[in-house]
């Protein structure tokens, strides 16, 4: 196929996918019976400080008593459809995951699997400079990868960090009393489903991009202030199903406070409209039985609370009173939506939404 007739013909990036962002995640309760069917135990590896067993954002290995790697990988397929943006949005949440350990990301190795005879070369192209963009933005190299011919397209990172294991932040080590922040508004799923049905207009789009491109930079400050106990980011299990891998790490309740909750604009009228993704439900049906949800919370905020955040925000567990520097570092780093959205209390295992 010509790079004209490609151009010409080529269809939407969303088009060729089932499923876009972390909204292609396979369901938290199955992934984890395929884990435990898989995993090699750790025990074995004395300095492995993070491997499978609380389902946290990266896994961290010790070198030295000051030093330990952090590693992760995240690809999908697109969330949109100018591809640039589709670069940038999956290299992004690539890096989250580095940042949520409260690491300093080092270097990342690009994930490529294309569509080689159905995109256009200089679609393909421009989600390599997006994610090439971001990485430079991190202030790291972009040092190598993988492609593959792939019917879907697909785009991510394997990225590297460092941190302290001093410093390390899992998302099981909450406490009883603890206040939970929440670094970006939730949504992107609602506001991706609107712009694979064409609903989206201009401004919800830039809202979506913005959100989903921005870096969440202040992990490395947050691990370094005493009084943060744990953190994660919210991605494609929702809001509830990250909350409730800090709950099942801590064997705390997450109690959240719905009103609370920052929101992407147009997000409860999408959902009231029933414009959400698959993957809410698929969520829902994983772990609602350990969810406990206020009689007022309705359908419509049942599905903002499990929609599949792409590139979402940090999630902090700390003390109340480090509450008001943890929200100012956030705004340091522009994360104006920042918000105390809930407490972790001594109970059951699981969420609480009031």
């Amino acid at each position: 196929m010509s790079e004209t007739l490609a151009t010409t013909t080529a269809p939407r990036l969303t088009s060729l996918s089932h499923g876009g962002g972390c909204g292609c995640k396979i369901a938290p309760g199955i992934l984890a019976q395929l884990i435990g069917q898989s995993t090699l135990p750790t025990q074995f590896f004395p300095d492995l400080l993070v491997g499978t067993e609380t389902a946290d954002d990266a896994a961290v290995y010790r070198i030295n008593e000051h030093q330990a790697i952090v590693a992760t990988t995240d690809f999908f397929m697109p969330i949109v459809d100018d591809p640039h943006d589709f670069g940038r949005i999956a290299a992004t949440n690539a890096l989250s995951d580095i940042y949520a350990m409260g690491a300093t990301p080092l270097m990342a190795l690009a994930i490529v699997g294309m569509p080689i005879n159905v995109l256009p070369h200089s679609t393909i192209a421009a989600i390599l400079e997006g994610g090439a963009s971001v990485c430079r933005a991190a202030g790291i190299p972009l040092a190598g990868g993988h492609s593959i011919d792939s019917v879907e397209p697909i785009y991510g990172l394997v990225a590297i960090g460092i941190v302290d294991p001093r410093q390390l932040k899992r998302n099981a080590d909450a406490q009883a009393g603890d206040v939970l922040i929440l670094g970006k508004p939730l949504g992107v799923g609602i506001l991706s489903a609107a712009l694979k049905k064409e609903l989206l207009d201009a401004t919800g789009y830039t809202a979506m991009i913005s959100a989903t491109t921005q870096l969440n930079r202040p992990g490395p400050d947050l691990a370094q202030l005493p009084g943060v106990h744990a953190l994660t980011d919210v991605t494609g299990f929702g809001l509830l199903g990250h909350a409730l891998e800090m709950a099942k790490g801590a064997q705390l309740t997450a109690c959240i406070d719905a009103a609370a909750l920052p929101l992407l604009p147009g997000i409860q009228t999408f959902a009231e409209q029933g414009v959400v993704t698959g993957a809410s439900g698929r969520n829902w049906a994983a772990y609602g039985e350990h969810v406990v949800l206020g009689e007022h919370i309705s359908a419509s905020q049942r599905a903002v609370l499990t929609d599949p955040q792409t590139s979402g925000g940090l999630l902090v567990s700390c003390r109340p009173e480090v509450a008001a520097q943890v929200l100012e570092i956030f705004s340091r780093h522009g994360f104006g939506a920042a918000r105390v959205i809930g407490t972790m209390q001594t109970g059951p295992a699981q969420v609480q939404v009031q």
